[in-house]
């Protein structure tokens, strides 16, 4: 029962989940970026820095996901503010299901971890892909 109450509340005996409720895989990263483009983007930006296009026409500005104290907070925060919303943004439950808004979670740990990346962090092999 308590894996079903992780995946529906994002909680764990009361706090916000420090882990997922299924295995990451490449599909689910698809999906969450996917999901993220669609719902989160038009304020959020596709890079997460807060840039969306609703913001470039006079919305309010929500937080970049690069900043520290977003980077520090657990998977449990984001998937508990997709499904009962903050401050400026509203709940998205009924617009998202239930296993996407985790897979957006996780790709919003994959914008994250980019936004602070290093060319240490490229494999060797792929990091003749990369411009200069």
């Amino acid at each position: 029962m308590q894996e079903d109450t992780l995946l529906y509340t994002g909680k764990v005996d009361g706090s916000d989940a420090l882990l997922f409720p299924f295995r990451i895989d490449e599909s689910v990263m698809a999906r969450g970026q996917q999901r993220f483009n669609i719902y989160c983007s038009p304020c959020h930006g596709r890079t997460g820095l807060g840039d969306g296009m609703v913001v470039r026409r006079g919305y309010r500005r929500p937080p970049s996901f690069a900043d520290e104290r977003l980077r520090q907070a657990s998977v449990g925060h984001f998937f508990d503010v997709m499904t009962n919303g903050f401050g400026a943004m509203p709940d998205y439950a009924a617009q998202i299901r239930v296993t996407d808004r985790w897979a957006i979670a996780a790709y919003v740990r994959a914008l994250q971890l980019s936004a602070h990346a290093t060319l240490e962090d490229v494999p060797v092999a792929e990091r003749g892909q990369l411009q200069p």
